[in-house]
């Protein structure tokens, strides 16, 4: 599951991290590949390099001959599970990714990181999370995943990415060969007190329409918070925390219900969460 967005600062990398609580709440073995060269999400998942090979961009140009099972690493946040035997691994970003953010990539570079996942069997669950950008990664991302997940604010500019965005995956689905059979779109960091954002998500669900999906998440006062400790929302207390734990709840048993699934020995069902 792929999740990406045109414009930076909407949240993505947040959704991407709230997704993968919920599914280590649910006990849904799942790995987060952290392609955004920022490595954020490997940030707040409580992960970094041990060794330049674990990086994603070092499994990339290895291709066929990658192993990223061998080269994920376990986030802290499994051990504090409450779930037996949790499973939560990161494919941990950093810069050497930055080598495949260009807009020409050839189609076998496209495939590379389809072509990592599919020796994987470890996972019911990946969650991509990409650079806010639809160059070289973002486009091997929408190659490995079933499903797209734009991550949007109530707020014009980031309405009008996400728009473009999806004009951008109908021509690329048009044009390469993709698994992606869906594309969701998550409105997020709404604030109901403002009048503006009221009317971009009426806005919204007029373009969008089946395609945004329910619930809206409202702006979380604590998440600066919650990510600078490196701990998963269902994790933290109180109760705004567990109010957007139950939206993520939601949100991800309406992802999964339209998720095409493969079989456990072909690999993992990717979607790129545009995974």
């Amino acid at each position: 599951m792929g999740i990406s967005s045109l414009k930076g600062g909407v949240g993505k990398t947040s959704v991407t991290l709230g997704l993968a609580s919920a599914a280590l709440s649910a006990g849904t073995p799942t790995l987060v590949v952290d392609l955004d060269p920022h490595a954020d999400a490997s940030t707040g998942l409580g992960v970094a390099l041990t060794h330049p090979q674990q990086e994603i961009g070092r499994q990339l140009k290895a291709g066929r001959r990658g192993d990223l099972e061998a080269n994920v690493q376990p986030s802290p946040w499994a051990s504090r599970s409450e779930r037996d035997a949790a499973v939560l691994d990161v494919a941990v970003g950093g810069s050497y990714g930055t080598v495949y953010d260009r807009p020409d990539l050839r189609p076998r570079d496209l495939r590379r990181l389809k072509q990592l996942l599919d020796k994987t069997s470890k996972y019911d669950l990946v969650l991509i999370d990409c650079p806010p950008s639809l160059n070289g990664l973002t486009r091997q991302a929408w190659t490995a995943s079933h499903q797209a997940v734009l991550v949007a604010e109530p707020s014009l500019f980031s309405v009008a990415g996400t728009e473009r965005t999806m004009r951008a995956i109908d021509m690329f689905k048009n044009e390469f060969t993709t698994p992606l059979n869906s594309t969701r779109v998550v409105a997020n960091r709404f604030r109901e007190s403002s009048t503006e954002q009221r009317f971009r998500l009426s806005e919204m669900r007029r373009m969008f329409s089946s395609h945004l999906m329910n619930p809206v998440l409202p702006e979380q006062p604590d998440w600066q918070q919650i990510q600078g400790a490196a701990y998963a929302v269902h994790q933290w207390p109180g109760e705004a925390a567990k109010q957007t734990a139950q939206h993520f709840d939601q949100l991800l048993a309406s992802l999964l219900g339209t998720q095409q699934k493969r079989p456990r020995t072909r690999g993992v069902p990717a979607a790129s969460t545009t995974a």
